[in-house]
């Protein structure tokens, strides 16, 4: 994984609303989309964030509003006490940030109790529209959200968690999977239509990518399967988005193809720093067939986490499954076999597979595991040409 920084990226920032898509995320990974949204909407409410304001459901109309991030507040770790909440809570971000700084500003969670006055009057208006879960307390919610909101990260760490949303839910430093594929999915889904206050259609319309914006002037914008960004710069615009967070985002897309809706194939005026070129391809086949050679699993795990293709071939065809084969690399071939799933019955220039290297260089613990897996990859080839022709018989 690759990291840039420009400028301050080292202040501690608090996450305000940019906590939003956070709680979310860790409600539904951990109860579901159906019971997270049987207390909240999916539409953008086409007022502002914080307005008395709430759907044809009596709920809120999504979990990027203020109404929405209290009533997902009280989802989270129900029937725990504030302590446990609040640790669960960071402990989560922490893994989200690959445990770069995640801090917590006691002042600013002062404050926000202190001058929440809307944020009360929500907290009783949804109160008395019986938006909370049974035996959940609306003054906790809300302590626990003020509190949500004074967590702290910078623009390395923030940009961390990012990634993690970028990559599906695997923090790209430690590769944990921190997130479910479906709380990632329908996380950035709702960034893109509903993360950017009042501008969000128009931040949509302009850059294409999930982000959400805070009133400390950060910006969280992903790039699906690309990368994260964090930015920071505390001037707002009358909405409350970050006005140089904007123009950076704008910028971005006016060089690069990352709109959701840009032309890959046939728009040659931007760049696409997802193509890969011969060189970057010929270096990235030596990298991958030196780890195989050299038995390096941690390498492996990130090439497999930058979502390489572990099954692309050298000049004579031969795979990185080939190469840990014939060295005799026990732990790259069963890293290659068990987690990756790659081919086993690729032919190199000779016409050997993996196991006939394996035999040939008297490897004989490769050659169990590659037996074993051919028996595997048989049965499960076996059992889909079976449900295909099943599937045939009925239509």
């Amino acid at each position: 994984m690759d990291k840039h920084s420009v400028g301050d990226t080292k202040v501690p920032q608090c996450l305000q609303s940019c906590v939003k898509p956070l709680e979310y995320a860790i409600a539904v990974h951990e109860h579901g989309t159906e019971h997270v949204h049987s207390f909240v909407g999916k539409e953008p409410s086409g007022f502002k964030f914080n307005k008395l304001s709430l759907d044809e459901d009596d709920k809120p109309h999504n979990p990027m509003v203020n109404a929405g991030a209290i009533v997902i507040s009280s989802l989270i770790k129900p029937g725990s006490n504030k302590a446990e909440k609040f640790d669960y809570m960071m402990d989560f971000v922490k893994k989200m940030a690959g445990m770069e700084y995640v801090g917590f500003s006691n002042a600013t969670f002062q404050s926000e109790k202190e001058t929440g006055d809307r944020n009360f009057a929500i907290g009783y208006y949804l109160k008395e529209k019986k938006c909370f879960p049974v035996g959940a307390d609306m003054i906790d919610a809300l302590d626990f959200y003020f509190q949500l909101c004074s967590i702290e990260v910078t623009c390395e760490s923030g940009s961390v968690i990012a990634a993690t949303l970028a990559n599906g839910g695997i923090c790209p430093i430690t590769g944990e999977r921190v997130l479910s594929s479906e709380a990632v999915r329908n996380t950035l889904s709702l960034m893109h239509s509903c993360g950017m206050y009042d501008y969000s259609g128009h931040f949509a319309f302009h850059v294409g990518l999930p982000a959400k914006s805070g009133v400390s002037g950060a910006v969280l914008l992903v790039v699906p399967n690309v990368m994260g960004v964090w930015c920071w710069s505390p001037p707002l615009d009358k909405v409350g988005n970050s006005v140089r967070g904007i123009q950076f985002c704008q910028e971005l897309v006016s060089l690069f193809n990352f709109h959701n809706y840009d032309d890959l194939r046939h728009f040659v005026k931007k760049q696409d720093p997802r193509r890969q070129y011969d060189d970057d391809r010929n270096k990235s086949v030596v990298n991958l067939m030196f780890a195989a050679h050299s038995g390096d699993v941690s390498a492996l795990r990130r090439f497999a986490l930058s979502s390489m293709d572990l099954d692309q071939k050298d000049y004579d065809c031969r795979t990185a499954l080939h190469v840990a084969a014939a060295e005799g690399q026990v732990d790259v071939v069963q890293f290659l076999t068990q987690t990756c799933k790659v081919n086993p019955f690729v032919k190199d220039r000779w016409g050997n597979i993996p196991l006939d290297d394996a035999v040939h260089f008297g490897r004989a613990s490769v050659v169990e595991i590659l037996q074993k897996y051919h028996q595997t990859c048989s049965l499960q080839d076996h059992m889909h040409q079976h449900k295909l022709s099943s599937i045939k018989g009925t239509v």
